[in-house]
């Protein structure tokens, strides 16, 4: 690899390209292709998973020929990306630890509420036997089959997360990198984009707000503080270990989770273990990202630039 770079401006306009082109090419079938509008909601979708990739493959290519790398090595380019076959638990188990760590009122709250559950169907089936369990795991699997088989389900936990995290952190930041931005300052400029991303749901809200302007902008406030926060945080997650599962993990479980819980009205408890979890997350944040972790050798990473040396 050469060593020569790009430039901020053209890194930054190239990454805001990326960012719009992500949500433009959703309309393009019926705007541009002037195709006939979908004849089902899943056929609406579908044909939206299909920009969806087209936008990520895009944006991979046009990386790969504006960045300076030229290695023949395959698992070399990829690795550009964070796309590595190596130290794959670890970019699973660690993150998605860390991440639940600021879900532990939703987490406690869930499990007050299972235990509810749990002991109203005991009472009422006159109690404990094993054909509770049974009911118990029909329903674990019924609900798993029903996911499986349900169209938003592989947009909420497949398709978007994927194609975000390959667009907004896998193509985005060693772009950013190669401009010779600052690791700390990727962090926080990467969400922007990510964040902008999601003004196209702008009309979708304001429809479902009865038309209310300022009810529908207070709403989307919401999402991109939402997404600015966790664009950083998925962002930090990439740069400290150079690889796409850590952020991509996290963001499928917080897609699932939604937004924390901070407090309960009939249970004080769930406040305290969200209070705990937030404390546990920061004391945890460096500790369970240390390059180390994830990959062999920190002083000659994988990596492209370094970036995990987190220098």
């Amino acid at each position: 690899m050469e060593e020569e770079g790009v430039s901020k401006p053209l890194a930054v306009v190239v990454c805001a390209a990326m960012a719009v082109f992500y949500v433009a090419i959703l309309y393009a079938p019926t705007l541009i292709l002037r195709l006939s509008p979908p004849s089902s909601s899943n056929d609406f979708l579908i044909r939206r998973f299909l920009c969806a990739v087209v936008s990520s493959v895009v944006s991979i290519i046009i990386c790969a020929l504006i960045l300076p790398v030229r290695s023949s090595e395959a698992s070399y380019l990829f690795g550009v990306y964070g796309i590595r076959a190596d130290h794959i638990w670890q970019a699973v188990v660690f993150p998605l630890s860390l991440t639940s760590l600021m879900y532990a009122g939703s987490l406690v709250l869930k499990s007050l509420l299972l235990i509810d559950s749990w002991s109203d169907y005991v009472n009422s089936s006159g109690g404990f036997s094993f054909g509770c369990i049974k009911t118990v795991l029909q329903s674990v699997l019924e609900w798993g089959l029903s996911a499986a088989s349900n169209i938003l389900a592989w947009r909420t936990f497949v398709v978007a997360p994927l194609t975000e995290e390959l667009v907004f952190r896998a193509c985005m930041i060693p772009l950013l990198l190669c401009g010779g931005f600052k690791t700390t300052t990727i962090i926080f400029l990467c969400p922007i984009f990510f964040s902008l991303a999601h003004l196209n749901h702008l009309a979708e809200v304001y429809s479902r707000e009865n038309f209310n302007l300022i009810k529908a902008i207070m709403v989307i406030g919401v999402q991109l503080g939402y997404t600015v926060i966790f664009g950083s945080y998925a962002s930090f997650l990439f740069v400290r270990t150079g690889h796409l599962l850590a952020p991509l993990v996290a963001h499928i479980f917080c897609n699932f989770m939604g937004l924390p819980v901070l407090f309960s009205s009939r249970k004080g408890i769930v406040s305290l273990a969200f209070i705990v979890g937030v404390l546990g997350f920061l004391w945890l944040l460096f500790p369970m990202t240390r390059p180390e972790l994830y990959n062999n050798r920190t002083n000659n990473c994988r990596c492209w630039h370094g970036y995990c040396s987190w220098s």
